[in-house]
């Protein structure tokens, strides 16, 4: 498949037109004017504009498909529930308009012991629904979380490069427990309301449809508070939930084992105090605005449906005065002014439910933002699997181009750097090593990430076994290939179960092995918990050096058919480094490995070196030959051996 048809099926896929690539500089996610774009103090997405209710609505609602029969059975116990519910204002009309009149001793207890049983039942239900209904909330909480989870995940390298961590966090804790009482509760009470001021109107009518016209005659007056209010809720939302973020992000800039490191090294911990405390105090504000919002709405509400009933006291009277035949019973008014009761409590909340529901429009539309990013970098549609048992490990390099994408509100236009890497062609033989030495920032690490597709390159083809990488899924990939990088991420877990990471499977004497061969063995043996030492977070209780090995043994344990090490011995002393390059020369035995090296002694073993300078090959052969050649190669050698270049 051409780079052209990938790039056709990807849009193909493109589901709602939001996706991580296009020309630097265009509107893709990452390119001017796209999400990352905004740049607000949230250092990630901007917020759509706001506006478009019903489709975010019917998104949300699609959470609920597969709980159809759960949202089935809630259904019938509202509609039961609102129907029993107009049982007692009827029993009061009768009890007073006929047991009382007629002295009937018998009649007043089966109406009244009626109105006992009923509000039972009624009960019954009711806990039944909200059962149902928290169950629901809760699972479509699981799901909505899960499914962000899991996209964020599929995001490439530049989207976690260009947005702060503690923004994703928000996105998946703050944002969603934003919504969760929305989701569990929000669409049970408007169901409920709506069958109860439906069904209550009805009766209502039947009893007296002037009365009725008079009590909704102030609905518009309502309506209209009550829009505005929901707007502005939703706007406080949105503010709360950036404040939210960046509150996150800054405690996990300076309360992560980094963060405090850098903070005590140069005195500055007043200062990430002060940081804190300020954004602290914005969003107190922000969350107390968000709070009273919509409150001068229920105080009018309150007001009104406290002053309506003496209105129905009033029109009611005034007719039996004037003496009209149909004028209202006594009952009929105690009836009628109860079903108003009952009416007035589920229209407030129907009033107040839009408030909330116009809040929550603004964090679904965080959510939602992350959900309709498309990844850049997916599987082609006829990708094939490699199988580790079939794979030979035979690299190539064929023309390779790569530019790095536009940063964020840059001008293009402006942009003085051109490839990251240029006209970069080379083979790697299995079984063989292949090292890539040049200063810093010519491009050794950028040729490690093209080959597991953490980007994707500009122009020509990385090929495993003949086979673009382009063509093969991302899984197996992942599978086949081992990587060790400079910075080594462990997880705040036993030094087990980070070994583990790669091998779930794994056997103990598997573990050891891999551990041997790291040279880290016998230090994890000394520690009193052994294997099940906690390493701490990203692994700080662990030296540097044993970070690495720990890294080292993980992907030998691993057994991948291909290597990738990016700097994999840096932070070792001269005897651990000995003794992990002895172990990787064994490892790299019928596999193919790749290493990124400053020192040159790691890698003067080498079947070749390749010696990069601002992004392309200026130099290339085995560490005597160039050494004797005279170049760049001969120039770090003499840098780090400190004697002349050898002739």
């Amino acid at each position: 498949m051409s780079r052209g048809d990938r790039r056709g099926a990807l849009a193909r896929r493109t589901r709602r037109g939001r996706t991580l690539s296009g020309p630097p500089g265009g509107r893709g996610a990452f390119g001017r004017g796209g999400p990352l774009s905004s740049g607000g103090d949230e250092g990630g997405l901007p917020q759509r504009p706001t506006g478009a209710a019903l489709p975010l609505l019917r998104r949300a609602a699609g959470f609920f498909r597969p709980y159809r029969g759960r949202l089935g059975a809630i259904g019938v116990a509202i509609l039961a529930s609102s129907i029993l519910g107009l049982a007692n204002p009827y029993l009061l009309k009768l009890l007073i308009d006929e047991a009382i009149p007629r002295r009937d001793i018998g009649l007043l207890a089966i109406y009244a012991g009626a109105m006992l049983v009923i509000p039972i039942i009624n009960g019954a239900i009711g806990l039944g629904q909200s059962w149902l209904t928290a169950a629901v909330g809760q699972f479509v909480m699981r799901d909505l979380r899960n499914a962000l989870f899991v996209h964020v995940q599929s995001m490439p390298l530049r989207f976690f490069a260009e947005t702060r961590t503690g923004e994703i966090q928000s996105r998946l804790t703050n944002d969603v427990s934003g919504v969760q009482s929305v989701v569990s509760e929000a669409a049970a009470n408007f169901a409920s309301s709506i069958a109860v001021v439906l069904s209550t109107l009805v009766a209502m009518t039947l009893i007296d449809w002037r009365l009725t016209a008079v009590s909704l005659s102030v609905a518009p007056l309502f309506l209209f508070l009550t829009a505005r209010a929901s707007a502005a809720r939703r706007k406080a939302s949105a503010e709360v939930q950036t404040a939210l973020a960046d509150l996150t992000s800054i405690a996990e800039e300076h309360l992560s084992v980094g963060g405090a490191l850098l903070a005590k090294s140069f005195g500055r911990s007043a200062e990430g105090a002060t940081r804190f405390s300020r954004r602290s105090a914005d969003l107190a504000l922000l969350q107390l605005r968000q709070a009273l919002t919509g409150r001068r709405v229920g105080v009018v509400v309150q007001v009104v449906f406290s002053g309506i009933p003496a209105i129905i006291y009033f029109v009611s009277g005034t007719l039996a005065v004037a003496g009209a035949p149909d004028a209202p019973t006594i009952g009929d008014i105690v009836a009628f002014t109860t079903l108003q009761s009952r009416l007035y409590f589920p229209l407030a909340s129907l009033l107040g439910l839009q408030v909330e529901i116009g809040g929550s429009l603004a964090l679904f539309e965080r959510i939602f933002a992350y959900l309709d990013l498309v990844p850049e970098i997916v599987d082609a549609p006829n990708a094939t699997r490699l199988t580790r048992a079939k794979v030979k490990g035979h690299i190539e390099f064929d023309a390779v181009a790569f530019r790095y994408p536009a940063p964020p509100n840059s001008d293009v236009r402006r942009r003085r750097d051109t490839f990251a890497l240029n006209g970069i062609s080379f083979t790697a033989e299995p079984g063989s090593l292949t090292a890539l030495v040049g200063p810093s920032g010519s491009g050794k690490s950028t040729i490690l990430n093209l080959i597991p597709r953490f980007w994707d390159t500009t122009a020509g083809s990385v090929r495993i076994d003949g086979r673009d990488v382009r063509e093969i899924t991302l899984a197996s990939l992942g599978e086949v290939i081992g990587v060790v990088t400079q910075e080594t991420h462990l997880l705040h877990a036993s030094i087990r179960e980070n070994l583990r990471y790669a091998r779930p499977n794994a056997t103990d004497r598997l573990l050891w092995e891999a551990l041997e061969g790291a040279s880290l063995a016998e230090r994890v043996r000394e520690l009193p918990g052994g294997l099940d030492t906690i390493v701490g977070e990203r692994g700080y209780k662990l030296s540097g050096g044993e970070r690495q090995r720990m890294a080292i043994a993980r992907v030998l344990l691993k057994d991948p058919p291909i290597l990738l090490l990016d700097e994999a011995t840096s932070a070792l002393d001269s005897v651990s480094e000995r003794h992990v390059q002895q172990a990787l020369e064994r490892a790299a035995q019928g596999r193919t490995t790749i290493a990124v090296a400053h020192r040159l002694s790691t890698v003067s073993g080498a079947d070749e070196i390749l010696v990069l300078d601002h992004g392309t090959i200026v130099e290339r052969g085995r560490h005597a030959a160039l050494r004797r050649k005279g170049g760049l190669y001969a120039e770090l050698a003499k840098a780090q051996f400190g004697v002349e270049t050898e002739r």
